[in-house]
């Protein structure tokens, strides 16, 4: 005789509760590992040790016969590391930094349920447990806020792995004497919103950002005669929608936004890419001190000479010190055509005596040479098993 269905579903649910319980205990041991370390001054991330943790689970679930593929196993455990890793650098970031214990202000684009609002809190739980939320409607706005110490972070988007680096922020970056102190990478998953549930065919406008009708032009070219209405941000999109209440429009903005403003969700998985994601950068008034057990990035802004081979000998300094460089965007200089400023990100320290040595060397290439910043690399690698 079959099992119950309900009975089966309680014994699922119980199983549930005993994993977020063992998984909580793991993460409390976090502390405890990263307290030993604070003590030897050992890297946070031992990456052969952790290969050899997933090689010996895979293993171990084999001769158990617990019928878990590898890449299951993998997938698992690469998560409760990268939660591992990142716990032992919050703790030792507070620490160092001296970290308050009170509401913390961070400026935002757009309105609650915006991706950069889901981001911006998702940041500040790290950190903090309060927050006050300060909501923009431009970019400007949220440097202006951190910059007048109205917010003590701003939290902006930097590039996106559908339509990938976003302009206005670095042109910002340019002209700005705040501190990048901070990254984080946000999945975005947009869905179709809509006031009532209805068929896709009656929908005739879509409400959304620019960024947004970007990243999921494909689905958007499979609809017939749909007008774009495009909005500051994703949230002002799934607020108007709302509020105009009408059968023809719709939203296009995060399933978590759209239960903000009473919306439901008509259609999901409907970006370009599988896997969008975006990078999110933080802002704010002082430079950050980063731990050297901690794995961290730095942002520069330069310009060369305008001369042949001046950016390549440039680059060599970076491969001359075993520096590895994670970015290298170009943005034009206004007011000057035809010449270009570089921004480079490099996975280093800066104020380790090899990148101070590194900085030395650019200056012998550059004409103009800033730095934007050094901060925890966040996001975190997974581990190759």
């Amino acid at each position: 005789m079959a099992q119950d269905l309900t009975e089966i579903r309680q014994q699922i649910t119980q199983i549930d509760r005993s994993l977020l319980k063992l998984l909580s205990e793991r993460h409390r041991l976090a502390f405890d590992v990263v307290r030993s370390k604070e003590i030897t001054q050992k890297p946070l991330r031992d990456e052969e040790r952790e290969q050899i943790l997933l090689q010996e689970l895979v293993n171990f679930a084999e001769s158990q016969n617990y019928q878990l593929e590898p890449q299951y196993i993998t997938q698992i455990f690469q998560r409760i590391i990268e939660d591992s890793v990142v716990t032992q650098q919050v703790y030792l970031q507070k620490k160092l930094n001296q970290q308050r214990e009170q509401n913390i202000h961070i400026a935002f684009l757009g309105k609650r349920g915006s991706y950069s609002h889901l981001a911006a809190r998702n940041y500040a739980t790290r950190y903090q447990e309060q927050l006050v939320e300060l909501s923009c409607s431009s970019f400007e706005q949220i440097f202006d806020k951190v910059k007048s110490g109205e917010a003590d972070f701003g939290v902006l988007p930097l590039e996106n792995t559908t339509s990938g680096s976003i302009n206005d922020v670095y042109d910002l970056l340019q002209h700005t004497d705040l501190s990048l102190v901070g990254e984080l990478a946000y999945p975005i998953k947009h869905c179709v919103l809509v006031n009532e549930q209805q068929d896709l065919s009656q929908i005739d406008t879509l409400y959304s950002h620019p960024q947004v009708i970007q990243q999921c032009s494909q689905f958007i070219r499979s609809l017939d005669r749909v007008h774009i209405e495009y909005c500051e941000s994703s949230s002002h999109a799934m607020e108007l929608v709302a509020s105009l209440n009408k059968p023809n429009i719709a939203a296009l903005g995060n399933e978590d936004g759209g239960h903000l403003y009473g919306l439901r969700v008509l259609k999901t998985d409907i970006t370009n890419q599988p896997n969008n994601i975006t990078r999110f950068i933080v802002l704010a008034k002082e430079p950050l001190s980063v731990s050297p057990q901690i794995a961290s990035k730095t942002l520069l802004l330069m310009t060369t000479r305008q001369q042949a081979g001046a950016l390549v000998d440039a680059l060599y300094v970076f491969k001359k010190h075993q520096i590895n460089m994670t970015k290298l965007e170009s943005r034009p200089i206004y007011g000057t055509p035809w010449e270009e400023m570089f921004y480079l990100e490099i996975e280093a320290n800066i104020h380790h005596p090899n990148t101070q040595q590194v900085l030395q060397e650019l200056k012998e290439y550059s004409t103009f040479l800033k730095v934007l910043g050094c901060y925890p690399s966040e996001i975190v690698k997974p581990t190759k098993a």
